[in-house]
């Protein structure tokens, strides 16, 4: 058998079957959680912004291989076990979900007061607004694309 079939197909594999299927996963719940933590963040309910700050904290200030240490081996000292890859994904998609929800949070308060103003003007609630105006400009940024490269 040829080395280059040893070597690289078992890789393959795994590349197919896990790695890229774990990206995935993790990226959109990941950005779901990224934005629902960004409108928590900016939003004008204390308590949402407490959670929300505390949330971010602790993820973007303990690293990611002990984050999913705790949920693989800290878990199941608690009477929690979890299989590997929702483990993994779980893990992967908070991280994400952190750090990107300081790149969303960004891009919406950089849209002008103005944008906000207008919307309110002409009559627009604060989840219209943000659905038809800030939104969809705050996502022409290509920044809120950068936490993929955490996952590869």
């Amino acid at each position: 058998m040829d080395i280059s079939q040893t070597s690289w197909l078992p890789l393959l594999e795994g590349l197919i079957q896990f790695t890229v299927p774990l990206s995935i996963i993790s990226f959109i719940i990941g950005l779901i959680l990224a934005v629902l933590t960004a409108l928590a963040r900016i939003s004008t309910i204390k308590i949402l912004q407490v959670i929300a700050r505390i949330y971010v904290s602790i993820i973007r200030g303990t690293p990611l291989l002990v984050q999913l240490f705790i949920l693989f081996y800290g878990l199941p000292s608690l009477g929690v076990t979890i299989d590997p890859f929702p483990a993994a994904v779980i893990g992967f998609s908070l991280n994400v979900g952190a750090y990107a929800s300081e790149v969303i949070r960004a891009s919406i308060l950089s849209i002008p007061k103005g944008q906000w103003e207008a919307a309110d003007t002409i009559g627009m609630t604060y989840v219209q607004s943000l659905r038809r105006i800030i939104l969809p400009q705050a996502a022409a940024f290509p920044f809120h694309l950068y936490p993929i490269l955490l996952l590869v």
